[in-house]
């Protein structure tokens, strides 16, 4: 029986922290130029709801803004990151390329779902040639729900897959897997809660603690 991975982006996959200040305050800066934002950059609120679909972001960091502002920084922020991981500035988790060609090599297919959006997918999954081993990334972007175990069910339904697990830092990610009927492995690191990774059925503190849990699909 063929096997599959749903991996999560952010905080999973690419240590976003990273790049994640630096964009943000490039954002908030370019507000203050603008005259439409005269306070510090709201980092720590970000990382409370690390995660989340952007437009939520911007409904949470911009609460009194106008959803044209809204939109106008979602896509300048978007710009910061993406031209941060093409100069450089961000990284993979330790381990992924190993962990990636383990899974390729033991006939299980890879797959990213993320709340990113699809140029910033598509910039790291570039940067890094991630596509060496991912079958396909899928964005937040292509579900009208904004909802993550939408986006799952939607990768289950297009590759027929029914033998898989989801592997994320998040409740959404814990979620999706369960709403699916699939495995959910916790990721003890990147933005990831005590109370959410105690609903996974594992919780890993390495990429590379996979290869253990790999023959567990089976059962």
């Amino acid at each position: 029986m063929s096997q599959a991975i749903i991996f999560d982006m952010d905080g999973t996959l690419f240590q976003t922290d990273k790049i994640l200040e630096l964009s943000l305050d490039d954002t908030f800066n370019h507000l203050r130029s603008l005259n439409k934002w005269d306070a510090e950059t709201p980092i720590e609120k970000y990382r409370e709801i690390m995660g989340v679909p952007l437009p939520k972001v911007w409904e949470t960091l911009l609460p009194h803004h106008s959803i044209e502002d809204r939109e106008h920084t979602d896509g300048y922020f978007l710009e910061r990151l993406v031209d941060n991981i093409r100069r450089g500035k961000g990284a993979l988790y330790p381990n992924v390329e190993e962990v990636f060609s383990f899974l390729k090599e033991n006939n299980c297919s890879i797959y990213i779902a993320s709340n990113g959006l699809t140029d910033y997918l598509v910039a790291i999954v570039g940067y890094y040639h991630l596509d060496n081993w991912v079958t396909e990334t899928f964005s937040i972007q292509q579900i009208e729900t904004l909802n993550k175990s939408d986006l799952v069910q939607s990768i289950i339904r297009k590759y027929g897959l029914t033998n898989a697990a989801v592997v994320g830092d998040r409740l959404s990610d814990i979620q999706a897997a369960k709403d699916n009927g699939l495995l959910s492995i916790g990721c003890h690191f990147g933005f990831a809660r005590e109370d959410e990774l105690s609903q996974a059925d594992f919780v890993i503190d390495d990429l590379k603690e996979l290869k253990a849990i790999l023959p567990k699909l089976n059962k």
